[in-house]
């Protein structure tokens, strides 16, 4: 839709890291995709699982997750202006020359248009899966843009490094393996425990699919449970989401690093409130 590449935001945060540190904006770009992914099931690929094996009408889960995602985000910048005095200076900042953004209007209207299309499906209820692939299949049809200019861009390390976890998850199942996690999914403490423990072990997607077996279709609560826990426990650890990854893989070729210890001073504490959040919240607003 525009013309620049994935790492437009990255690059604008570099920019101003000539004059600032960027450590905190990088750490904020990171937490806040986790965070905020958890507000619709189609904010995130586990989300996107649980809604299909839930079955978890897309305006319920919603209704439940947004606040958990709104306050999230708060409780992010509160411990931002707490650990970085950087981002409360109020000093002028000479802001570098902008990198000029290309809109291509058909391309925009397209995108709106099967956009707002895919979120008319998921609330009519079709099933989530189809009606992503399909979306997501109409958007990469064009002739305005070469397909090896869109291939260049797929990270192909994480996507082998995801096909191996899958690997795993699958044998895992099938050596009967997940029958240690049973009694912690009988409880909703229980479950977000071991959610946010094998999110940070083997990355938040294949966590649910190994959760999936142990959950009755018809528990909202646990469901609910499992998709904030899996999602806000990507925060913790670089290795804990796919973003942080991406994050920290991209601001490296732009030379700026993410430490494990950087990332984790502010990933424990922002994950530690955010999950009491979420199973309080929860708690208090789902019925069994």
């Amino acid at each position: 839709m525009f013309g620049c590449d994935r790492n437009f935001y990255l690059e604008q945060i570099v920019l101003i890291g000539n004059c600032l540190n960027p450590i905190p904006y990088l750490l904020a770009l990171g937490a806040a995709t986790n965070i905020g992914s958890v507000a619709t099931i189609n904010g995130n690929p586990q989300n996107i699982l649980i809604g299909s094996f839930s079955q978890i009408p897309f305006l319920e889960f919603a209704q439940v997750l947004t606040p958990v995602a709104i306050l999230g985000l708060m409780v992010q910048i509160a411990l931002l202006w707490l650990f970085y005095p950087d981002v409360r200076s109020l000093k002028p900042l000479v802001i570098p020359a902008r990198i000029r953004v290309k809109m291509v209007r058909p391309l925009l209207i397209k995108t709106v248009v099967i956009t707002s299309g895919l979120f008319v499906a998921f609330i009519a209820g079709y099933p989530l899966g189809i009606s992503a692939l399909t979306a997501a299949a109409l958007l990469l049809m064009t002739r305005r843009i070469k397909p090896e200019k869109i291939l260049k861009q797929v990270d192909w390390d994480l996507l082998v490094m995801f096909s191996g976890l899958f690997i795993l998850t699958a044998a895992t199942e099938r050596l009967n393996l997940l029958q240690i996690f049973t009694p912690f999914a009988e409880t909703t403490a229980g479950l977000l425990g071991v959610t946010v423990i094998l999110s940070n072990l083997i990355s938040n997607v294949p966590a649910v699919l190994m959760m999936q077996p142990l959950i009755n279709p018809q528990d909202t609560k646990s469901w609910l449970i499992l998709a904030a826990a899996s999602t806000l426990a990507g925060n913790l650890t670089l290795l804990g989401s796919v973003a942080n990854l991406i994050i920290v893989e991209s601001a490296a070729k732009l030379r700026y690093k993410i430490t494990f210890i950087d990332h984790l001073k502010f990933g424990v504490p922002v994950t530690l409130i955010t999950l009491l959040i979420a199973y309080f919240w929860i708690e208090l607003t789902v019925a069994l």
